[in-house]
């Protein structure tokens, strides 16, 4: 039994690629204290394709060292990435309703992110930017519009093309 087929493996090649892509493309809004990362758009994707969560931590661990940051912050920061994919890929196949499903499985990537992001960039430069609290509302906020307002339409727009199953482009 094959774990990853050849259009599993290309998907994730594919999404690491889009993630290093979309994060180098706004690189000025995609780093540094307040950040929106078009990129984490693509983190509802392990709703329909729970191998992209591998995927995503490549992308993010790729592009963290491509602009330059700590190799804890690196590490860590592609950690939480996997972690949230593994989480939203749990929900992806728990939970049937498309508003439901994106709703929750939104919340890993915008909610840990959020909360462990300034902990490591503490750890790791020394100080925030703001205080903690703050920090963190930044860091939600710009999840928030990523996951929510990019991620649905990727979402929803991937979903439709696999639903129609276009082979050869999905699967």
């Amino acid at each position: 039994m094959k774990i990853f087929t050849t259009a599993k493996l290309t998907r994730m090649g594919i999404t690491a690629g889009l993630y290093i892509v979309l994060s180098l493309i706004v690189f000025p809004i995609s780093s540094g204290a307040i950040q929106v990362r078009i990129s984490e758009g693509l983190t509802l994707l392990p709703l329909i394709f729970p191998e992209t969560a591998i995927a995503l931590c490549v992308g993010c661990l790729l592009t963290n060292l491509i602009t330059g940051c700590m190799l804890f912050d690196v590490l860590l920061g592609s950690v939480v990435t996997f972690i949230a994919g593994l989480f939203t890929a749990l929900i992806g196949k728990a939970i049937k309703n498309t508003a439901v499903k994106i709703t929750v499985g939104g919340l890993f990537p915008v909610l840990l992110n959020a909360f462990l992001l300034p902990l490591i960039w503490w750890y790791c430069y020394g100080q925030l930017d703001y205080l903690y609290i703050v920090q963190v509302a930044l860091v939600l906020a710009g999840q928030a519009v990523s996951v929510y307002a990019v991620g649905s339409i990727i979402y929803l727009t991937t979903k439709k093309a696999k639903d129609k199953g276009l082979k050869g482009f999905i699967d």
